[in-house]
This record gives structure tokens, sequence and C-alpha cells, in this order.
């Protein structure tokens, strides 16, 4: 059977990332899918390349370490768009790959959709980038966003003649992987993590996360409760600064650094937690706003309590007072007080969790978020 599908990412597992694999993460579960009809055009960085024949959707590497709209990327989009008769293309992020609809609509395509995360809010505040974003959003068929923070950023940014394509499409979380049942005990048993509350962070450990809030914040919490410790799962190019912060305040015994996971590891990481937190904030320099964030949602599935930061999308994955609190990554010790109320209250904190996995149950599921793109197609 021909190919009816194209997906364009520069995210393919097993790259980390929520907003990166986003597309892909929707793509393979539509029901086609499993009849060969779909081709991911993807880049060289994009994962790794032995997983590429077990995956299942046909896989076309480019030889960029990151797929960019110039006119060879144009040309060779194209190209597969005629060569498998794709006439749905999803492109996995609208900036900048919205920039190839055009060709894209040239060659074949019947029907584009481009999915937004965030960053395009912050984008669309650099001059010039607006008119890009209104192109955008006039060449191609659906602008799909995962809240109301982005909406309203992408709204102002493609005009009143675009605003009609924007559709909201949450991811979604597969939460028959992660749910309260998971085992940690072999987290808790390899990290040393004894038997006393485990606050769980997971992130790619760079500044704007809020991790070093996190860290601030454990000199409060211990002092209430000594025998918490701060697992940190992930890496990145912040992580020296990171440890050397935790000794400073005094807390390199209550923080521990466990590094980057594979996924399929992660339901025992939420497993062995008490409560998740990840205060991410407004970043001080650049376009990018925080996105959704998956993490949040695997930790609500998982039956955590969750903090999250007031930054971007972020808020908008916690029912604040009913799932979790959302939390000022600037200010660490509000941080610590609401980490302090949940341990407190350990059956507070357990109905949190509970409510957190129905909401997940409710409206964060990727049935949901496969019906609501096969709805655009329809």
């Amino acid at each position: 059977m021909s190919q009816r599908i194209l997906l364009i990412t520069n995210g393919l597992p097993p790259r980390k990332g929520g907003s990166e694999t986003l597309g892909y993460e929707l793509v393979r579960r539509l029901p086609e899918t499993g009849e060969g009809s779909a081709v991911v055009y993807t880049s060289a960085g994009s994962g790794g390349h032995e997983s590429d024949e077990a995956q299942p959707l046909l896989v076309v590497r480019d030889s960029a370490r990151t797929l960019l709209p110039t006119r060879r990327v144009a040309r060779r989009a194209a190209d597969l768009v005629q060569e498998y008769g794709c006439d749905r293309v999803v492109l996995g992020t609208a900036v900048p790959l919205g920039l190839l609809a055009r060709g894209l609509r040239t060659a074949g395509a019947k029907e584009i959709i481009a999915l937004t995360h965030g960053s395009e809010v912050g984008w669309s505040r650099i001059p010039g980038v607006r008119p890009i974003l209104r192109r955008i959003g006039e060449d191609v068929d659906a602008l799909t966003y995962p809240g109301e923070f982005v909406r309203g950023g992408v709204q102002r940014a493609v005009g009143s003649t675009a605003s009609h394509r924007l559709v909201r499409l949450r991811p979604g979380v597969d939460t028959d992987l992660f749910h309260p049942e998971a085992d940690g005990s072999w987290v808790r048993e390899r990290f040393r993590l004894d038997d006393g509350p485990v606050i769980l962070c997971v992130c790619r450990l760079v500044p704007h996360k809020g991790v070093d809030a996190l860290i601030r914040a454990m000199s409060w919490v211990r002092a209430r409760y000594p025998r918490t410790r701060l697992l940190v799962v992930g890496d990145g190019p912040d992580e020296r600064r990171l440890r050397a912060l935790a000794a400073w305040a005094g807390v390199d015994a209550g923080v521990v650094f466990a590094g980057g996971q594979p996924h399929e590891r992660m339901p025992a990481f939420y497993a062995a937690a008490d409560l998740f937190a990840l205060p991410s904030r407004p970043r001080r320099t650049g376009p990018q706003t925080e996105g959704l964030g998956l993490v949040y949602l695997e930790a609500a599935a998982c039956g955590l309590p969750v903090l999250a930061g007031d930054s971007g999308v972020a808020p908008e994955t916690v029912r604040h007072g009913e799932t979790g609190y959302v939390v000022d990554g600037r200010d660490p010790r509000g941080v610590a007080e609401r980490a302090n109320r949940l341990l407190w209250s350990p059956g507070h904190a357990r109905t949190m969790g509970r409510r957190g996995r129905e909401w997940m149950l409710d409206e964060w599921t990727w049935e949901q978020a496969v019906r609501c793109l096969e709805m655009l197609h329809s």
C-alpha cells in the first residue's frame, strides 16, 4: 500500500523531549499507520539510526543535524510527497518547518498540519518574525496549540485571517505505561534513597527549568524533614553548576543526580517518589518559551502530586489546589512551603495524586489526541 502521511520532524526516539517527539507519537498511533502508510522525514541528529528499522514508520534520514527550511530540504520534502503519494503532511514544529508548506502544497499535499508547542510565542516577540508566523498561518490548513497560553500568542502573531485555523490539540500520556502501581524499589535501592520522602525532578539540566530553585528549597525542606531527598533525573550543561550549588547550600547529601535515563525506566522513578516538582520559570534571554512538558503529565498519571512552574504552558498541566500547585520558580522558599505542605500531609498528597491520575485518564490520553488529529482530516 502506498504511503499517505508524511511527518517532517527533528524529534524521533530515542531522542528525549516532549515537544520534539509529539509529532512522532501522534502519527505512529494513527489507525492507518499500522498498514505502512506513514513516512518520517527527519534529521541526522534526531535520534539513533540503529532504531530506524524497528520503527512502525518508514524513516528517511537527512544528512543535516537539524532540518531547516532550506532549498535543499524543501526539494527533498517535496520529492517525498510525490514519491510516496502523501496527501497529508504533519510538521513537527510550526517554526521554522512551516515555511516548507508552500512547496509541499505545490508537490501535491492536500492537507498540511503544523504543531505548535510554546516556543512560537517567544518567536513572535522578535522583530521581523511575526510576518513569518503570519505566512505560515496562511499556508497551512491547521495550526495546533497545546494550551491557552500558546493560543493567545500564536493568534496575535497570525492575525485574524488565519485565526480560524487554530485548533487545540493536547498531547497525551501513555496511562498504561505510567501508572501508580509501578515498582520503584530498585530505584530507591540503587540511589540509596532509604525510606525517607523523595521529591523527583525530571528535565534537561538548563537554567530556566528551575532545578536551582529546588536545590535552594531543600534547605527549608530538610530543616523540617531531614530525611527528604531530591532526586534529579536528566543531564545537560547546567549540571556542574547545580552540583556546586548543592554543595554551597549544604544540601549535597540530600540531592541525588541520577543522570539521563531511558524512557522505559521512568515509571520506576515516578514510583520511587512522593511528589514531583519542576518549577520552570520564564527565560531571561532568547526566544524560547516553556512548552507543556510531558513529564508533568507522566507524574500525574503515576499518581503523584505535581509542583509546576509558572512559565509558558506548564501551569495548564496542574489544577492548582486539586492535583498539585503552580509555583514561582524564582521563589525557592515558596517552592519549599508547597513541598513541605505535601510532605506534612501524605493523605492530602495522595488525594491530589489520585485526582491527577483521574484527570489524565479523562482528558490527556494519546487516544484523545489522535482523535483530534483525525477530526482535522475529516
